[in-house]
């Protein structure tokens, strides 16, 4: 499945976790609350430019495995750091997992899932069963995330608030 990568980007797939909370009270499972809001780039790196930062699969996977330091900020505070290398899956598993009953086209953006500590709501968690005056922390309007990865570049962000306070539990009958 490697031969199939045309490239590689950084993608924020952020998340409404206010509405997914909701969505999950009312037995929907998180659907909107992941809808609203992914972001990728700042380019498309061809698979032949990260050739140095190869290394070998994890014993008992398949395909390439990549050496790429991955860290995001907020506000200029590191709030997340992982390595590529550390996935528990290689690309080409993940692409032939995602082929499983379903025709992939050219041009279709697959994302390879959270970087370990990388969203508040696992942070949070982890936060409170370590330390129980942990000060859970979200992103807030005008936050800014920056997300570097070795070889892709940096993705920069700014967090704005919508205009209404809308809830989908009013919604409910």
């Amino acid at each position: 499945a490697d031969a199939y990568i045309a490239g590689f980007t950084i993608m924020n797939d952020l998340s409404a976790r206010k509405l997914q909370m909701e969505e999950m009270l009312l037995n929907l499972g998180p659907a909107k609350g992941k809808d609203f809001s992914t972001v990728i780039g700042p380019w498309l790196v061809t698979p032949d430019e990260l050739s140095a930062y190869l290394v070998p699969a994890k014993q008992g996977h398949v395909g390439n495995n990549y050496n790429l330091s991955m860290k995001c900020w907020v506000n200029d505070k590191l709030v997340s750091e992982g390595n590529v290398k550390d996935m528990d899956w290689t690309f080409a598993e993940i692409i032939e997992r995602c082929s499983y009953g379903v025709t992939i086209f050219p041009g279709d953006v697959i994302g390879s899932g959270t970087v370990g500590t990388g969203c508040f709501l696992e942070l949070n968690g982890t936060g409170k069963l370590n330390n129980p005056n942990y000060e859970p922390q979200w992103l807030q309007a005008n936050d800014t995330v920056k997300m570097t990865i070795d070889g892709l570049g940096t993705l920069v962000n700014t967090i704005k608030a919508e205009a209404t306070d809308w809830s989908i539990l009013a919604l409910k009958k």
